[in-house]
């Protein structure tokens, strides 16, 4: 390996290592040891210190133990004249960095409790590696790059984003070259910044790079079931989990070189556009450890190389950039030249199966005014007709393949779309009208997906598009018609009406043993499959992570215990799940990855349950946050008394039966039940409790499990009046 990185990782640990020491030191003189100190609205305290060590960093005096632990890694500075031969010593000299820069960056927040500038984000909340960590399991995300220092220009900047967004990588930036960082050169040339872009600006100084890190580390305990303190486990589960690479932009110190020999540990490589020294011998990494002197223009792709990352870039016939990470740009109002729908036109998608005759395949028609034909800032009505046809495609796949059309229309950089349905809102950004974007291409991009994403069931597509008031009220109709009768169909679907449920084990590249069953009335975890959804990709893909299980012999109905699909659960879970209960949150519960929109939990005094969503970051009444709840959840563990469930699944018939069904709920947020409102409305109505659902606390009324006691007590809820729990 080269002696010249080792003594500079080296050397820079020691300095990153003191100047945590004395920052600590400091903070303790002004705010004392018992000063809280954490990143806000995490359960997983310091999550790289708490991963590998299993220490719960909780107040400024935790850090002193901390420190020693990371002495203790530190070898000594090595002489010029001494050959090393072995990453040993700097591979310690990193995980001792990576350790002290996270006190470092949680004393920021005893400093400064909101990012500056309003560029910096900062630790990421445990809601976000949630929300975001689904895209690494589905493989939306295929991993992501750690970007250190600033590109040569701003145009260089952008071109290196928009090249990782169009392969759909997350890209993380921190450290600045000469006080310049890339984030600010992205900001400069109007790129948008956030999770919504997967374009993250962590922070300006270089400590900022272990909340890329720490995402890993987070990723690993959320979704893969690591335990804090099996370093081991916790590194070896990036190396082959989460694919990431580090960009070093511009000049090197030994800061940087100790925080690359940090990244090397959990199996990331690191690629820089400047001659530093290499490690090319395979060995922590999968490939080469540090590749140099790459064109700025070619960084990307090396990295991709040498950390054996697969990527497969749709190459869509539009000119715009183009692909899922465009996905949360936002058009704001000043940058609109055209909009549709929303609030101010009409606007209707609708997607129908057709016969083979009907159908010309790749057919675009706008059908009234187009882009050339309007000026900036006004507004057209848009009805979109997607007619397709296919031996293998069913009526009940319409609403499936329709409701990807919301994603396909915000692949393309300066489109906006939201809603669906006839609640349809598209904008058009000046930009990509000034490139070329045209109505027509709405159509481009539904023909090329559609048959990319659907062409195991879908042999032709056609599209037509209106842009003419009546002709859009004419689709419109037409399609409010289709959209209830589709409605009634699912809504006849039960449980018992079918002998066949669906698997769905696409989280198992975060959460190897966790199995998903899903039913007519019970929905994946995640919210976003449903029996329908299930059954579609099947056909689509015979071979991928959705696939019948045929229920088999009824082993008790009121749990939802069935002989076939135990025996599947039992192969599908690597042999680790002998039984679930499809209704019980008691019995055998089944298992979480850690995607979940929702977690149930019995709160054991109240004789009923509480819901918590993803969105709340406030206590519950069981005294832990939603983020600490899951992590005793997830990971594909059961958990008697919790479960993940989607939203959806509260409303029906079948949530937790065998333990007394809705009736159990006693609190949830207010957010979550002004959101579930009507559902819940209906069931209690079904179940003759018309009064419910004021008898259920938020945060409004009860904050611990005592006042919901009191709460309940005081409106004579139903669960004061049920059999125990347990």
């Amino acid at each position: 390996m080269s002696k010249i990185i080792a003594i500079s990782a080296i050397k820079g640990a020691h300095k990153i290592v003191e100047n945590a020491e004395n920052k600590v030191k400091e903070a303790i003189e002004e705010k004392g040891e018992d000063q809280k100190l954490e990143f806000p609205d995490t359960g997983y305290f310091l999550p790289i210190i708490y991963s590998m060590t299993g220490i719960k960093v909780e107040k400024l005096g935790d850090c002193f133990e901390v420190i020693e632990e990371a002495k203790k890694l530190l070898p000594q500075i090595p002489s010029d004249r001494v050959w090393i031969p072995y990453l040993g010593g700097t591979l310690d000299a990193g995980i001792a960095t990576l350790w002290v820069e996270e006190i470092i960056e949680a004393i920021k927040y005893l400093e400064e409790p909101t990012p500056e500038n309003g560029i910096w984000l900062g630790a990421a909340e445990d809601k976000i590696i949630r929300e975001r960590g689904i895209e690494f399991v589905d493989g939306t995300a295929p991993g992501f790059a750690a970007c250190v220092g600033a590109a040569s220009t701003n145009e260089m900047a952008v071109q290196i984003a928009r090249e990782l967004q169009e392969k759909s990588i997350y890209v993380f930036m921190a450290g600045s070259t000469n006080g310049i960082t890339m984030s600010e050169q992205l900001a400069e040339e109007g790129v948008d910044l956030g999770w919504e872009t997967r374009l993250v600006p962590f922070g300006k100084d270089i400590s900022a790079a272990v909340y890329a890190l720490g995402f890993a580390a987070r990723a690993a305990m959320s979704f893969g079931g690591v335990q804090p303190g099996d370093y081991r486990r916790m590194l070896l589960y990036n190396k082959s989990r989460v694919f990431a690479f580090v960009l070093a932009l511009g000049e090197v110190d030994d800061e940087k070189y100790a925080n690359a020999a940090g990244a090397i540990n959990f199996g990331f490589p690191t690629v820089a556009n400047t001659p530093i020294p290499e490690i090319l011998p395979r060995g922590v990494c999968t490939y080469e450890h540090v590749v140099s002197n790459i064109d700025e223009e070619e960084m990307v792709t090396k990295a991709i190389e040498i950390r054996g990352l697969k990527i497969t870039v749709e190459k869509v016939d539009v000119p715009v950039p183009f692909g899922p990470a465009f996905e949360g740009e936002r058009v704001r109002k000043e940058n609109t030249y055209l909009e549709f729908g929303g609030n101010k036109s009409d606007a209707v998608e609708l997607l129908v199966m057709a016969d083979s005759s009907e159908v010309e395949d790749g057919k675009i028609e706008v059908i009234g005014p187009e882009v050339d034909d309007v000026g900036e800032g006004d507004v057209l009505p848009l009805g979109i007709l997607v007619e397709v046809s296919g031996r293998k495609m069913q009526q009940d796949f319409e609403p499936v393949t329709e409701r990807q059309i919301h994603y396909f229309l915000n692949y393309p950089s300066g489109v906006f779309h939201m809603g669906q349905r006839d609640i349809s809102w598209i904008r058009f950004s000046k930009d990509a009208v000034k490139n070329g974007f045209k109505i027509k291409h709405i159509g481009t991009v539904i023909h090329a997906k559609m048959h990319s994403d659907f062409g195991n069931i879908l042999d032709k597509v056609q599209v037509k598009i209106y842009t003419n008031p009546e002709d859009v009220m004419a689709l419109k109709e037409k399609a409010r018609k289709i959209f209830k009768t589709r409605d009634e169909r699912m809504g006849a679907l039960t449980d018992e009406s079918v002998d066949t449920y669906y698997s769905c084990t696409l989280c198992q590249s975060f959460a190897p043993n966790h199995v998903c069953v899903v039913s007519p009335e019970r929905p994946g975890l995640c919210g976003a499959y449903n029996w329908l959804d299930c059954r579609a990709a099947y056909e689509i893909s015979p071979a991928g992570p959705n696939q019948p299980v045929k229920k088999g012999e009824t082993l008790d109905e009121q749990l939802g215990i069935w002989k076939g699909v135990n025996e599947f659960v039992y192969k599908a879970s690597n042999q680790n799940l002998e039984s679930f209960s499809a209704y019980s949150m008691i019995q055998d519960p089944m298992t979480s990855c850690g995607c979940f929109e929702v977690i149930a939990t019995i709160l054991p005094s109240t004789n009923g349950i509480m819901a918590v969503n993803r969105e709340h970051g406030g206590m519950t009444p069981c005294g832990m946050k939603f983020s600490t709840i899951a992590g005793m959840v997830g990971g594909g563990i059961q958990t008697p008394g919790f479960i993940g469930i989607s939203k959806f699944f509260i409303g029906s018939k079948k949530f937790i039966r065998a333990d007394g069904g809705l009736k159990r709920l006693v609190w949830m947020p207010k957010e979550l039940k002004e959101e579930i409102k009507d559902l819940l409305v209906e069931r209690a109505k079904e179940m003759g409790m018309e009064d419910f659902l004021d008898k259920i606390a938020t945060e409004e009324e009860a904050e611990t499990e005592e006042e919901v006691l009191e709460w309940i007590q005081k409106v004579n809820h139903p669960a004061l009046e049920m059999e125990p729990m347990m």
